[in-house]
């Protein structure tokens, strides 16, 4: 699994090594990438692995509209204090009872972990620097749509009851917009194989009724990039 620091070090390995003397003289009209990824939204404390995919068209050498998806699995550990304060007082009033009857074991605390997985979906343009004639950088707004579904895994009755009351199908799905900013760099191995670097940083507010904040998330994603079709460069 990638970290950020091993983030930093191919960063600088690849800067050193790709950006070599002139402007790119060769740029295909299209470009495929696909590879592995990974999502952290620290807020939530929830870490996804998966894949992502992107397609690009590129009208003029420093411009791709394209689409991109990825989709990403991991686990999290909803505690009370994620929650909208109206609800963490509902749940502190139904605990106290519990309490003061004697069915709450001494020291209990609420933590409930869930699995997700989460589907992210965005369209627009990528605006691209060509002066190195092995490095491509680029960057792009990130907008558009997540889908994101989670279930619940209690473990200890009162958890499963109080996951019933907020979640009574045992399962929950939520689409959102989000919006941000994405940035990266291809290293160019021929005219048609590069190797893609790339990360987003976006906000959403998935879930809203049951969480009290929004998040923001990281992504990061490496792989193959294939560029084909005819040569652009100079038009």
């Amino acid at each position: 699994m990638f970290t950020y620091r091993h983030v930093a070090i191919s960063l600088g390995i690849l800067f050193s090594a790709a950006a070599l003397s002139a402007q790119q003289t060769y740029i295909t009209r299209y470009d495929l990438y696909t590879g592995y990824a990974f999502l952290d939204s620290p807020r939530v404390g929830l870490f996804e692995n998966g894949f992502q995919t992107q397609f690009g068209v590129r009208p003029r050498t420093w411009v791709s509209l394209g689409f991109d998806y990825s989709v990403t699995s991991g686990s999290l550990m909803v505690t009370p204090g994620l929650l909208p304060v109206a609800l963490q007082q509902q749940l502190g009033a139904q605990l106290a009872y519990l309490a003061a009857v004697g069915q709450l074991p001494p020291g209990y605390a609420l933590r409930v972990p869930a699995d997700a997985i989460s589907h992210s979906f965005a369209l627009g343009p990528q605006f691209a620097y060509r002066h190195f004639s092995k490095l491509t950088l680029f960057i792009r707004p990130s907008m558009g749509a997540i889908r994101e579904g989670a279930t619940p895994n209690a473990g200890d009755p009162i958890a499963a009851a109080i996951v019933k009351q907020l979640v009574p199908s045992g399962h929950k799905v939520d689409w959102q917009g989000f919006y941000g900013v994405g940035a990266g760099f291809d290293v160019l191995f021929s005219k048609h194989v590069a190797l893609r670097m790339q990360g987003d940083y976006v906000y959403d507010h998935l879930f809203n009724d049951l969480l009290q904040d929004g998040r923001w998330t990281t992504r990061f994603s490496i792989g193959p990039c294939f560029n084909f079709g005819h040569n652009i460069a100079g038009r």
